[in-house]
């Protein structure tokens, strides 16, 4: 990928959720919005020749942009294991679009709890924690029990709960992306065809 530009546009093509689970917040990330935390993790040198780990990885979004942007290796953990065929879709896109097979990466079944191999960079929208009370939290730590860098999507208004986390690993926010996220009607219980959420990105580092 060439440019944030080029990288939009080639993530606005994978398939997202067919069955999208409520109970595990499963919102599709939006294209543009990852395309500009991927690129500017690119940028700072946080993407290319490193071990990264897509944790809550849904239909692979976050993981796919890293292979794109030259990943030594991405590991893709996701609970739901529904996804897997789309995910899988969506890798062979990726070989497609850019005509290289990618063997430098793993799929594993589980919850963040349970997983316990260290990466270089962790990518993560986990869940808000509003069906299911503090996953974002057990996101969050793990993440930073694993990895000296994460970048972590949370509502904007929980930027403090976020860097009190944060201090109790011996890390801190260091840059704080702010987006109008797109939440798409695809669940039974939205009322609106789009509302828009006030979400940052937090890149963490300890």
């Amino acid at each position: 990928m060439q440019s944030k530009k080029e990288l939009a546009v080639f993530l606005s093509k994978l398939k997202p959720f067919e069955e999208p689970n409520p109970k595990l917040e499963q919102y599709p990330t939006d294209a543009e919005v990852a395309a500009s935390v991927l690129w500017d993790a690119y940028m700072a040198g946080n993407i290319e020749g490193k071990h990264v780990a897509d944790f809550g990885c849904g239909t692979g979004i976050l993981g796919i942009g890293a292979l794109a942007l030259g990943a030594r290796h991405v590991a893709f953990l996701e609970l739901d294991s529904r996804v897997f065929p789309v995910l899988m879709e969506n890798l062979a896109f990726l070989e497609h679009k850019t005509d290289t097979t990618y063997s430098n990466y793993d799929i594993v079944e589980g919850n963040v709890a349970s997983y316990t191999e260290e990466a270089d960079t962790i990518l993560q929208n986990p869940p808000f924690g509003t069906r299911n009370e503090h996953a974002d939290t057990q996101f969050l730590e793990q993440a930073l029990r694993l990895a000296p860098l994460v970048y972590s999507f949370h509502k904007t208004t929980t930027k403090e709960h976020i860097s009190r986390i944060a201090k109790q690993h011996n890390a801190k926010i260091t840059n704080q992306a702010d987006f109008d996220f797109p939440l798409k009607q695809t669940m039974a219980h939205h009322k609106k065809t789009i509302e828009r959420v006030a979400i940052s990105c937090f890149t963490i580092e300890r």
